[in-house]
């Protein structure tokens, strides 16, 4: 049986090279995520910056920790805390102490993500002045960098100051260091300090003190800005190339099913003269698994030296748009090679097993007569398994969580399941739909609309075949887009319905100060509302700390310019010893008491006030500013009182924080420019996801419809010698390609309708906006992308294999003869 594989191969390579291909792209795409996810399991260990040169750093409490059966549950704080003074105390008996205040600085024409230092704390990074000196008044400072020179003036929200030296800049930060005093008033809390005392002697002296931490050594680096930002940016790579992968694996393993079940289907009439010459349906199996196992592995071993050769290339793509760190690269892990490899193989034999089974199962004259025309393209095993899969499609989702179907990985693996499905009942809907789509042009005069309908309709597997890719790029195009593009017009309606004040005033970094706020407050004909963006822990179910983001309000102010979607209690009813939370909460019933840890980390009991919907996920809980120390104000809605002038208001507030940097925008362009909140990353995420799996399912398409026009020698032939002139056949192949596209843009369609309908559904459990959006931009260039590749490969192959075609015209009868001659 191998030397007739072996045979076969060669006389059928052209539909042999189709599978080769798709197998060989869709192995070296699962090359290239599992070496990209490989390389995003581990983070290196940065050494520290800030504090390179310091002995001890010491920290006031920054995480939460929360004892519970299970052990204990962390959680990192909002507000971290100062270093106790009576640990200070403790260590100024041992050494020299240097509080490290830090603060957020705006200054025109400068970065945008300027941080204040004393100058005291310079030295342990070391910055070393560049040029200048060192600051020695109020109103001096020296700059990292060389954004500033020396004698400029600085205008900043904290009054204006001269820059009288610059530091060479390290990397690590926008630095602009005040004199210690200065710092001194402008911040006075320390939540880290840096002292020169003996680290065991340090570790003594704090032992007995609650919420310090001694770092020495590689540990140090936790006193720098964002120290786990290298692990984070990995966790949201891995995430990314977990979907990417996940999405890849579907699409390759769907196509290169469909492929190689396509290419045993093209053979039944060869299956059927194979059984007439004596062979047996095992032999007839073991010969196609034969086949499949060599092209499996030759494809798959060329998959792999793609993927290797294609893995660095997407690092750098990924590293060029900030999705990753400029260190991210690929290692050597060998998992991948391995893993992509066995796919490939396996994907392979099991694409040729269901046809080959029933291949083998024919007699040889039903195999000869059903050579032509598919009689029975469905099978009671594509009947079950698609309906079934159909049914999980539509049950499932609702048997947990609503709010799980507006996660990520639910709205991007839902498709999934919903295109197999659909893959799968795909023959018995292509003969009605052919006819549809046909049914204008088979009206029109000449016989090529009807040939075309007739053809597609009575080609049911090799329509069901081609469309195949069409279905998979427009349904993930679709889902995914439709189901991003839904979420976001959802978050934009429910905040446009909760926001009611007529301006909302953003600083530019950090937070407003105590003189702008109070200018705010002092614009004639306004009611402002001021919050502040914080956290509240709590512990649910006795072993899970969540963490929910908050906002500190006043609560009569926040009525006057919000309207909370409330499903129990009032705005009014919130104090300081009480919270308006959610129904996600495991405890939402007005009246009932919560143990909470606030934003830093202080515990309390409050007693719930009001309980709002679930809505997309956005609803977080508010709390009042007492229950919010240390957050600094990060916005401020601004309602109108009764006959006050919109324009005049605009300008009052402009006037009070053009010192502060701070943007006014009505509500309306607040909510524009906030929702969605699609930002770059996330766009080049899904640019990633989406652009691999169209990529493939295209270069696909291609593939699937020259192998099908390839093997229509003998009909086109027929074709040429029943009159027809050429320019007619590549019109007609060209007009049955675009059918077969459409044919899967409908399906594709169905399967993004479905999906969306699940997403509506959810939001209407919860309470939030409902209305559906379709990316109808983005299905039609994906549906004229597929139908144009498809036309472009189905007339060039249809070109090409004219001159064979009019040599079998003269020598082989028409397969629509012999099968009548059965």
């Amino acid at each position: 049986m191998l030397s007739v594989a072996l045979g076969t191969l060669r006389a059928r390579w052209v539909t042999f090279v189709g599978g080769f291909v798709a197998l060989a792209l869709g192995v070296g795409l699962l090359t290239v995520m599992g070496l990209t996810l490989a390389a995003s399991l581990d983070a290196p260990t940065r050494a520290p910056e800030r504090f390179a040169a310091a002995p001890v750093v010491v920290k006031g409490a920054d995480t939460l920790r929360v004892p519970t059966p299970i052990g204990d549950r962390s959680q990192k704080l909002a507000e971290p805390r100062a270093v106790p003074p009576a640990a200070v105390a403790e260590l100024e008996r041992l050494g020299r102490v240097t509080p490290d205040r830090s603060f957020a600085v705006r200054a025109r024409g400068g970065p945008g993500d300027l941080v204040g230092h004393p100058w005291s704390v310079a030295t342990f990074a070391p910055y070393e002045i560049a040029s200048g000196r060192a600051p020695r008044a109020a109103d001096e400072v020296v700059v990292s960098g060389t954004w500033a020179k020396p004698g400029q003036r600085l205008r900043t929200q904290r009054g204006s100051v001269r820059v009288v030296g610059t530091v060479a800049d390290r990397g690590i930060e926008h630095a602009v260091f005040y004199t210690d005093a200065r710092a001194a008033q402008l911040q006075p809390r320390s939540v880290q300090l840096a002292t020169d005392a003996d680290a065991t002697a340090v570790r003594n002296a704090v032992k007995n003190i609650t919420g310090v931490r001694v770092l020495t050594g590689a540990d140090r680096r936790y006193a720098d800005p964002d120290p786990d930002r290298d692990r984070e940016a990995l966790t949201a790579l891995n995430a990314l190339f977990g979907t990417a992968g996940g999405v890849t694996a579907f699409v390759s393993v769907f196509v290169v099913a469909s492929t190689f079940a396509f290419a045993v289907a093209q053979r039944r009439r060869e299956f059927g003269l194979l059984r007439a010459a004596g062979a047996t349906p095992g032999q007839l199996r073991r010969t196609v698994a034969a086949e499949a196992l060599v092209v499996g592995v030759a494809a798959s071993a060329a998959g792999c030296a793609l993927g290797r050769y294609g893995a660095p290339r997407l690092v750098r793509w990924t590293v060029d748009g900030g999705l990753a760190p400029d260190w991210f690269a690929t290692g050597d892990a060998v998992w991948p090679y391995c893993a992509a490899f066995s796919t490939g193989v396996l994907v392979a034999l099991c694409g040729v097993v269901a046809a080959s089974w029933r291949a083998g199962r024919t007699g040889p004259a039903e195999a000869l007569r059903e050579a032509a025309v598919d009689n029975r393209p469905m099978t009671w095993g594509r009947w079950l398994c698609g309906g079934v899969l159909l049914l999980a499609a539509a049950v499932l989702p609702f048997l947990g969580d609503p709010g799980g179907l507006l996660h990520r990985k639910s709205y991007v693996s839902r498709p999934m399941l919903l295109i197999t499905a659909v893959a799968l009942l795909a023959p018995a809907l292509v003969r009605p739909l052919t006819r549809l789509l046909a049914w204008a042009p088979a009206r029109l005069p000449g016989a090529v609309g009807l040939l075309v309908r007739e053809n597609a309709a009575a080609a049911v597997r090799r329509t069901a075949s081609v469309a195949a890719p069409v279905l998979v790029t427009v349904a993930l195009a679709g889902s995914l887009l439709g189901a991003t593009a839904t979420l976001d017009a959802a978050r934009a309606a429910e905040n446009r319905a909760r926001t009611t004040a007529a301006f909302v005033v953003t600083p530019s970094a950090g937070g407003f100060d105590g003189a702008t706020l109070k200018s705010l407050r002092a614009v004639p004909g306004t009611e402002v509302s001021v919050t502040s963006a914080s956290a509240v822990y709590v512990l649910e179910d006795g072993v899970a700390l969540v963490r929910s983001e908050a906002r500190a309000a006043d609560p009569d102010a926040l009525a006057a310019t919000a309207r909370l979607p409330l499903s129990a209690g009032r705005t009014t009813g919130l104090d300081d010893g009480s919270i308006i939370v959610n129904e996600e909460w495991e405890r939402h019933t007005v009246g009932q008491r919560v143990r909470v840890w606030l934003g830093d980390g202080t515990r309390k009991t409050l007693r719930i006030a009001a309980v709002m919907t679930r809505g997309t996920g956005d609803n977080g809980v508010y709390v009042t500013p007492a229950n919010a120390a240390g957050a600094a104000v990060d916005r401020v809605d601004v309602a109108l009182a009764d006959g006050a002038d919109a324009a005049a208001v605009a300008a009052g507030l402009r006037r009070a924080v053009r010192e502060d940097g701070g943007r006014v925008r009505t509500a309306d362009q607040w909510i524009a420019s906030t929702y969605p909140r699609t930002d770059r990353t996330t766009r080049l995420g899904f640019l990633l996801v989406l652009g691999i799996a169209l990529l493939y399912t295209g270069i696909s398409l291609v593939n699937t419809m020259v192998m099908a026009t390839s093997d229509r020698v003998r009909e086109l032939a027929a074709l040429r010698l029943a009159g027809a002139t050429r320019r007619q056949v590549l019109r007609l192949v060209g007009a049955e390609a675009l059918t077969v596209a459409a044919v899967g843009a409908l399906l594709g369609l169905l399967v993004t309708v479905l999906n969306l309908a699940a997403v509506g559904a959810a939001l209407h459990v919860l309470h939030a906006p409902d209305a559906l959006t379709l990316p109808w931009p983005a299905l039609a260039a994906t549906t004229a992308g597929c139908a144009a590749l498809a036309v472009l490969a189905a007339t060039a192959t249809a070109t090409a294999t004219a001159a064979a075609a009019a040599a079998a015209a003269t020598r082989t009868p028409h397969p629509s003869a012999s099968a009548s001659a059965q």
